[in-house]
């Protein structure tokens, strides 16, 4: 009965070691690389949200002069139409006054 020797399960056990241990430096290298891979992609549409930043604020530029010149012609158009409508009341008052 004393047949039965421990000597085997040694080197299972150390060869299933060893074999996690490589599969444990396997993912993490895959995943060290898909890090390294996200990190690239983040630096990339950073860069790209940092010119649109750049462009969207020479923009707002050019819509704030827009708009100044819009609200100048409205305050140029109002005068003219306020001008003849009260032209136009007292050109027809000065008719009915006759």
């Amino acid at each position: 009965m004393s047949t039965r020797t421990p000597a085997p399960a040694r080197p299972q056990s150390r060869l299933s070691t060893i074999l996690a241990s490589s599969t444990s430096n396997t993912n993490k290298a895959r995943q060290l690389n898909h890090l390294h891979a996200q990190l690239a992609q983040l630096t990339a549409h950073m860069s790209d949200l940092e010119n649109l930043l750049r462009m969207t604020a020479v923009q707002a530029e050019g819509m704030r002069g827009l708009g100044g010149y819009a609200g100048g012609m409205f305050m140029a158009a109002s005068k003219v139409l306020g001008e003849e409508t009260v032209g136009g009341q007292q050109g027809g008052q000065g008719e009915e006054g006759k």
